[in-house]
């Protein structure tokens, strides 16, 4: 069992990989702001178990202050560089027995023997709606007995398989949380295309179908329950070679990957 992935709901997964978990992107909310959990029910304790939680970048629904709160006292928090300048509540997870580390693209961090990498994310990372753009937007790369990329939020970038390097699973954003994706998002069909230049043995999509502003359930609602079967079909056509796991919440899978 070389890795096992758990789609908890939005961007949030537990990967476990030689028997170390890792949290991407915690949130446990029924709502946050204006937005409301419409599928699935939040997380249950178990999933707040993890040796480290990976954070893509700023914003309230990736790095959810509450939410790493729960998590256990020892629980190392990997976060972009200067989250903590802009983040304040941050700095006092860490001095309440989190143990929060700063990484840019290209840094590496080992975890009971896995290593995780930093890599580049195309889009913006600041902690909205003000605040200056002091940390980079990152995804990551889980690298043990499997490579596991998880994209955190990002677009499509020039070079971006250079980058990521090569990958056995990947766990790519296909949709939002609102009517429309702005620049820096992937929809169904560019994380395929996505998927096709980064070549895994193995794909689950993330980021869809989970949260929804408050009073927009009927504008355009195909972009709420479509993304993940949208990538699906598009997979099949630019990247047949990939297995793609459709995930319901809480679900988990033991890709097949060849090392």
């Amino acid at each position: 069992m070389p890795v096992e992935v758990t789609w908890w709901g939005h961007a949030t997964c537990t990967v476990e990989d030689s028997g170390v978990r890792f949290l991407t992107d915690p949130l446990f909310a029924r709502r946050l702001a204006h937005l409301r959990r419409r599928r699935g029910a939040p997380p249950p304790p178990e999933a707040t178990r993890a040796e480290a939680v990976l954070v893509s970048h700023l914003h309230a629904d990736h790095l959810h202050l509450p939410s790493l709160a729960r998590l256990a006292p020892g629980t190392l928090i990997v976060v972009p560089r200067g989250a903590p300048a802009a983040v304040p509540g941050l700095r006092r997870l860490d001095g309440n027995g989190l143990r929060v580390t700063e990484v840019e693209p290209g840094d590496t961090v080992t975890v009971e023997g896995v290593t995780v990498r930093a890599v580049p994310a195309l889009h913006d990372g600041r902690r909205l709606p003000v605040g200056p753009h002091r940390s980079p937007a990152l995804g990551y790369v889980v690298e043990g007995e499997a490579r596991t990329y998880f994209a955190g939020d990002t677009g499509l970038f020039d070079g971006m398989a250079e980058a990521v390097g090569p990958v056995d699973v990947a766990l790519l954003p296909v949709g939002g949380w609102g009517p429309y994706l702005g620049h820096g998002h992937l929809d169904a069909g560019r994380a395929a295309e996505a998927l096709a230049a980064l070549s895994p043995a193995a794909a689950v999509p993330v980021h869809f179908g989970t949260y929804w502003p408050i009073g927009l359930d009927g504008v355009r609602p195909h972009e709420f329950h479509a993304p993940g079967d949208e990538f699906v079909r598009h997979a099949a056509r630019l990247a047949p070679k990939v297995a793609v796991h459709l995930l319901a919440h809480g679900e988990r899978v033991r890709p097949e990957v060849a090392r």
